[in-house]
């Protein structure tokens, strides 16, 4: 499977540890629309986003969709469970069709035990997300919706492969899902940022135009 030596998680490993890896996966597709795993499901493995969009969320009580990740080719999901055996902690769409790598738990484990290299890249994925989780929680806490924005667009900003504009990965409705408000709220801060001559729109590219206006607007709302 050609695509696993280009996944982050797999970086680093040469081509026998590459075949070995290779030999423990398969390759599923989702149409937009379907559910992977449903929070509660027994974890049963862990998935690499082959091609197309994942949503991971959880739903209150009332049934109200919070969202926690929208992941993109090369992204891993669904890891966290794998080494204490317990179940999915939230749920996961397929945002778009999209062709998945699926590692079954018990054989990676195995796989793992005998490959320091792949331990210590999935001990790095799971920091990155601990930290995701943390500076999504402060800015759900303590930071206003403008803040948020900013936030998220400086964050995507940097990790993009080429400086230049903000190419937002995700609709409107979906970025308000990840920031915890309305896409009309979104609508609004775009427009007033716009106007006060930080950013330039064109639909879902973003250009930043005062990028220290914006980080400032990112920590001090």
């Amino acid at each position: 499977m050609k695509t696993i030596g280009f996944v982050p998680l797999f970086q680093g490993l040469d081509r026998e540890n590459l075949e070995e890896i290779a030999s423990v996966c398969e390759r599923r597709t989702v149409k937009k629309g379907e559910v992977i795993f449903t929070d509660g499901d027994p974890c049963n493995g862990f998935y690499v986003v082959e091609t197309g969009k994942v949503k991971i969320f959880k739903l209150s009580f009332g049934g109200k969709e919070h969202i926690l990740h929208i992941y993109g080719p090369g992204k891993p999901f669904g890891e966290v469970p794998v080494f204490t055996g317990r179940q999915f902690p939230a749920s996961a769409l397929a945002v778009t069709n999209s062709t998945l790598i699926f590692f079954p738990r018990k054989r990676f484990i195995e796989l793992i035990a005998t490959h320091p290299n792949l331990a210590l890249n999935m001990l790095a994925v799971l920091s990155m997300r601990l930290r995701e989780f943390t500076v999504m929680v402060e800015n759900l806490a303590l930071k206003e919706v403008p803040a948020r924005l900013a936030s998220y667009l400086m964050a995507t900003r940097r990790e993009q492969e080429h400086p230049g504009p903000v190419r937002l990965p995700v609709s409107k409705t979906q970025l308000a899902g990840l920031l915890g408000t309305t896409p009309e709220t979104i609508s609004r801060i775009l427009t007033r940022m716009t106007h006060d001559g930080l950013i330039q729109v064109d639909n879902r590219i973003i250009t930043i135009l005062d990028p220290d206006g914006v980080a400032d607007l990112s920590e001090q709302g």
